[in-house]
């Protein structure tokens, strides 16, 4: 800003200015922070999703997209609560898997926690990456089977009820 020399001083207007400039960066900082603290919040409310997985998921994951079950070769999408499995060269997604994978135990096979869109786009990477997984040679404990608290909130989770009591969840 210039000063002005005039007659009766240095003009007010400096002083405006620069209490305009003030207001107007502490302004534009507070919204900054307030946007801050709301992407915080949405980013905590999406990556955990504990109570959308079911019993048999693995412990140790507040989010999980999808798993992919080696033992048969096929995928589990956490959100949807639907399988994916391969049948005649396409992709099929269904609540229960059908009757071929019969042998498959959800409660004691590996499950691979998999945070990426479609990841059977890419089956033949996971095949590869996670064959040593297959035939039940490594054991994970599964939510159900869980006494950590977090895993309560899992519908299927034999102590649910208390979670939804405790959250005012009827």
């Amino acid at each position: 800003m210039l000063f002005r020399r005039g007659g009766t001083g240095f003009d007010v207007q400096l002083y405006k200015t620069t209490s305009m400039k003030k207001i107007f960066f502490g302004l534009l900082l507070m919204a900054g922070l307030f946007w801050q603290n709301v992407q915080a919040q949405v980013k905590v409310k999406l990556n955990v999703n504990i109570g959308s997985q079911p019993a048999w998921g693995p412990t140790g994951y507040d989010h999980a997209d999808y798993y992919y079950l080696p033992d048969a070769d096929c995928y589990y999408d956490v959100n949807a609560q639907e399988f994916v499995y391969p049948e005649n060269g396409q992709w099929i997604n269904a609540r229960d898997l059908p009757p071929r994978f019969g042998h498959v135990d959800l409660y004691h096979s590996y499950k691979v926690v998999v945070n990426q869109p479609k990841p059977y786009q890419h089956d033949d990477v996971y095949k590869k990456k996670y064959a040593r997984y297959k035939g039940g040679h490594v054991r994970q404990p599964v939510i159900r089977d869980s006494k950590n608290e977090k895993y309560f909130a899992s519908k299927d989770h034999p102590r649910h009820g208390e979670w939804e009591k405790k959250h005012g969840h009827h």
